[in-house]
């Protein structure tokens, strides 16, 4: 695929991970870049000293007008599409791009979107796992981990290898989406998220959907169906929608007594044996297995990752077993929906850590799942306060102003046998630069009890 810029005037919007990688592929293909950043901190001080090392122009701490002396932007996904600059930029006439489109201008290979308001991560994973020993040589970017536009810019150069791209996507990346195309979409499910940036929920879902607009019949859409949302929007769905779940039978697999069985009715996996627990895992597995089986993945490499597969840094990860009892770290749990999917999948009694910065969540949605065998909830950080006037009245709860505060408390109150569970339900950035940072200090407190 060409997309040619030379010497097109090109503007990055946004100098963190993913627009300093923008910005060098823009570079790479002989535009005229200039990059600005509103944030001057570390990691802009850092990526600014590297472009302007390497004669790119750049602005951190404002915004001047030479933003609009431009072409073309690129927008980081840090960037809301509502923000005075961008509106301006558009009464322009200026081509505005988000960061994923901009680099899928530059390869060819097929992409393998994942999107989805939970398990993105855990999903694009085990994906990676099953194919990296097969035929194929995946790349993983996108969202939390190698910016998009990087692993282009290194392909193009030679400098790593790959015949396709497994690409995290979240909905502030699909904001600016014109011809961006992947060969396979997958959509995990649908729950309020990130209501504090997009409108409502119908903005949300629109955001999201927004993936498949330039679908082909010779491209595949897989999709939860046991995904209220999902379902509707892609029950009548002209191309190649292939639905999956926990509930029914699809086209390539279905459960029935602790089984999964395969398009042929065969035993294909004993449900017991996958280590990676939780019904909502089970779903990412079946999902994975089935773009597996589309790129024609052997068998026993879709087996095996379904067997040895442990989850993610951050992700219902295990931390430490002390007086007998078990501290998980589920940091990367930012919305309820998480919380929800971590909460069923144990059935010990839990103690729960809960808070940070709110994203216009109602905390009062978790009610219902806390009746189970949540003995106790500890809050922190910035929506402290409000978790407790929401659940303070129905379950026994104690409001902490830190992490290593609830930390203690949990540890204070704790009995054998119980999970001390920190899946927070809330951003980090009250206390913390991002939530790998708050699940590393969580990891700390648990280690030094």
């Amino acid at each position: 695929m060409s997309f040619n810029i030379a010497n097109k005037r090109i503007t990055v919007i946004g100098l963190q991970k993913s627009g300093l990688a923008a910005a060098q592929l823009a570079a790479m293909n002989g535009a005229n870049v200039f990059v600005s950043d509103l944030i001057e901190n570390e990691i802009t001080k850092k990526n600014y000293q590297e472009l302007t090392k390497n004669n790119i122009n750049c602005e951190i701490g404002k915004h001047t007008d030479q933003i609009f002396k431009s072409d073309l932007w690129v927008v980081s996904p840090g960037v809301p599409k509502n923000v005075k600059i961008i509106k301006k930029a558009q009464s322009l006439n200026i081509q505005i791009m988000g960061e994923i489109e901009f680099a899928s201008m530059f390869t060819s290979l097929p992409i393998i979107a994942v999107t989805g308001s939970n398990g993105k991560s855990t999903t694009v994973n085990i994906l990676y796992n099953m194919l990296k020993n097969s035929n194929h040589e995946p790349i993983l970017v996108g969202n939390i981990g190698i910016p998009f536009s990087s692993a282009v810019n290194e392909l193009n150069q030679k400098l790593i290898k790959g015949t396709i791209f497994i690409l995290e996507v979240s909905s502030f990346q699909l904001e600016f989406i014109d011809q961006f195309h992947p060969y396979i979409s997958l959509f995990l499910n649908i729950s309020p998220d990130h209501l504090d940036r997009h409108k409502n929920m119908t903005e949300y879902i629109r955001t999201k959907l927004s993936m498949v607009k330039n679908m082909t019949n010779d491209d595949f859409v897989i999709f939860n169906e046991d995904d209220k949302t999902l379902s509707t929007h892609f029950k009548n769905f002209i191309f190649q929608a292939i639905p999956y779940g926990l509930k029914g039978n699809n086209k390539f697999f279905s459960i029935k007594n602790s089984i999964l069985y395969d398009k042929n009715n065969e035993p294909f996996f004993e449900i017991r044996k996958i280590r990676l627990k939780g019904q909502h895992n089970l779903s990412n597995l079946i999902a994975s297995a089935i773009i597996a089986k589309i790129l024609n993945i052997d068998e026993s490499l879709i087996k095996n990752t379904m067997k040895n597969f442990e989850g993610i840094n951050h992700r219902l990860e295990f931390v430490r077993k002390f007086s007998d009892v078990i501290y998980i770290n589920d940091s990367k749990a930012t919305n309820l929906s998480s919380v929800i999917a971590a909460l069923n999948s144990f059935e010990s009694p839990i103690i729960l850590l809960l808070g940070g910065k709110n994203k216009d969540s109602n905390f009062r949605q978790l009610l219902p799942h806390t009746k189970r065998h949540v003995k106790h909830i500890v809050s922190f950080g910035e929506a402290g306060g409000e978790i407790a006037t929401a659940l303070g009245d129905a379950v026994r709860l104690k409001k902490t102003s830190s992490l290593s505060q609830a930390v203690a408390s949990a540890h204070k109150v704790a009995s054998p046998g119980d999970i001390v569970l920190m899946s927070p339900g809330c951003a980090s950035f009250d206390q913390f630069k991002n939530f790998e940072h708050r699940g590393t200090k969580f990891k700390e407190l648990v280690n030094r009890l």
